[in-house]
């Protein structure tokens, strides 16, 4: 089980995005989380005809490490660590470790 997952809102603590939220788009398999509206670059690309696509300056998002982003929790609005805990009925589920509550429900 993964502390931070596709869909989840996060909070950027460290770099030149700090304290930016946004969503988790995908997570890469070095660990780093590709989060929409973090990280942008602005990219040079050439035009390519047999593709139909025109060249000029676009901006694009890069993966960002797991390290620098934490999960929102919307209890208190802050990033917040993730802990994980086995429930009665046998389900593992992830857990603020601040108050314990349940992520996502």
């Amino acid at each position: 089980m993964e502390r931070l997952v596709k869909g989840d809102q996060v909070v950027v603590t460290t770099g030149k995005d700090r304290g930016k939220e946004g969503e988790v788009i995908r997570r890469g398999q070095d660990g780093k989380y590709l989060v929409q509206g973090i990280n942008l670059v602005k990219k040079h690309t050439k035009p390519n005809p047999a593709l139909g696509s025109a060249g000029g300056i676009i901006e694009k998002e890069m993966p960002i490490e797991g390290s620098n982003i934490a999960l929102l929790n919307p209890a208190t609005g802050k990033g917040d660590k993730v802990g994980f805990k086995v429930l009665e009925d046998g389900r593992k589920v992830r857990v603020f470790k601040s108050n314990g509550e349940v992520v996502g429900a």
